[in-house]
């Protein structure tokens, strides 16, 4: 794992990225487990005042906390939910927000979530003249049936008109998201969407496994063995491991490269955005359900290192508009922000550099999980050439195994 932007490892300046949750939605999808949904529009103008007034009182209340809030921004990512469906004036509005309260640098990556056939001109506009560079649009699948099985709202067609109006707005850096597991899909129409990709030449993809969790429509039903949602036509774990491990042998013939477990992209395309979160760099998260994690600010080390704050804001909008509840915040200690080194590390190709856990952590703490990857090697779901870790084609299958390993590994380690 490259930790050298990490100001616990060292290096010049810190950064921060921020993260803005945009909750609303034209139509909830079956398989989505987000906070979002579909709210009166006039919510909208609401909502992006409390974000602005979040924005505003970032830094107070990072300071009161005792943690650090660089000011210089280098990421900012509009999630959702659909950031698109905001009215022009209220996009133009929350980027001011932002650029208002910290130093947005000119070379900034600046990405918005949107839906295919629900961006607008004026809305391209507006995205424009925020310094919008990067888009990702949520396809899910290039095969309109699934789509429209799945609660999206586009087709093909659409999909493939809207990226050429971002293209020639000026914006080349695109994301398109794919689900592998969709209800109906087969290996057949999994092709269909893998070569609906690759021709619509984007530098970058992101490829998910459909998580069944009690937090999607579409989840809920398969876990009680319903039917509803297409959930007798999801196909198997198998098929869908196999659908996962076609795109990442078809996106690399491609020259889209796997650098996570679920993302892909060609040489310089990569998400810094995302990034920042597997490499442990600090982030605020404003808006409904979002997360932060900020560094210790002046605090003496103990423990073995410096903590770190991590804090989450409400996932029910109502009392997030109404103030009525405040972020969550607890302090990682540093056997915890170890826990994360490898887990979150680990789900980059590139790997954890094992010199660079002990020179963050020391030899102590990483000595147990060692002895896990010794043992993970056996199972072959690690490989090591004693330098750096990375997971194996089979760990990345079972990644949430492989993680948990070491969780309960840290449990052995000093805290």
């Amino acid at each position: 794992m490259d930790m050298r932007d990490s100001a616990a490892a060292g290096g010049g300046q810190e950064t921060l990225g921020i993260y803005v949750s945009v909750p609303f939605c034209r139509s909830k999808c079956t398989y989505c487990n987000f906070a979002s949904g579909v709210y009166p529009a006039g919510e909208h103008a609401r909502y992006v005042g409390r974000l602005a007034e979040d924005l505003a009182a970032a830094g107070s209340g990072a300071a009161e906390l005792g943690a650090e809030m660089p000011r210089s921004v280098d990421t900012i990512y509009l999630g959702g939910g659909t950031p698109s469906l905001l009215e022009p004036e209220l996009i133009d509005r929350l980027l001011a927000a932002i650029r208002t309260r910290f130093d947005v640098q000119s070379d900034a990556e600046i990405t918005v979530e949107c839906a295919p056939g629900q961006l607008a001109d004026a809305t391209l506009e507006a995205l424009v003249r925020g310094g919008v560079n990067r888009v990702s649009l949520g396809v899910q699948s290039f095969v309109d049936a699934e789509a429209r099985g799945s609660g999206r709202l586009h087709d093909r067609v659409t999909v493939e008109r809207d990226l050429r109006r971002l293209r020639e707005a000026g914006i080349g850096n695109l994301n398109v998201d794919l689900i592998a597991g969709l209800a109906g899909q087969s290996a057949e129409s999994w092709e269909q969407s893998l070569e609906a990709l690759i021709g619509a030449g984007v530098p970058h993809a992101s490829v998910y496994m459909l998580e069944v969790d009690e937090d999607s429509r579409l989840g809920r039903e398969l876990l009680a063995g319903g039917t509803r949602y297409g959930a007798g036509l999801v196909p198997d774990d198998d098929a869908i491991a196999r659908m996962y491990a076609r795109a990442i042998e078809r996106l690399a013939e491609a020259g889209i490269e796997q650098y996570e477990i679920s993302n892909f992209s060609r040489a310089g395309f990569e998400s810094r955005h995302n990034l920042r979160y597997w490499r442990r760099r600090p982030y605020l998260g404003v808006g409904l359900d979002a997360s932060s994690m900020l560094r210790a600010d002046g605090q003496e080390e103990k423990d073995g290192g410096r903590y770190a704050l991590r804090s989450a804001t409400t996932a029910d909008l109502k009392a997030y508009l109404d103030a009525a509840e405040t972020a969550e915040t607890a302090w990682l200690s540093p056997a915890r922000q170890h826990e994360e080194a490898w887990f979150l590390g680990l789900r980059l190709n590139a790997g954890v550099q094992i010199a660079q856990v002990e020179r963050e952590f020391g030899r102590a703490m990483v000595e147990p999980a060692l002895k896990v990857v010794e043992r993970l090697v056996e199972d072959g779901m690690l490989a090591c050439d004693g330098e750096t870790v990375r997971l194996t084609e089979r760990g990345r299958l079972l990644s949430n195994d492989v993680f948990q390993e070491f969780l309960e590994a840290a449990g052995t380690s000093a805290r």
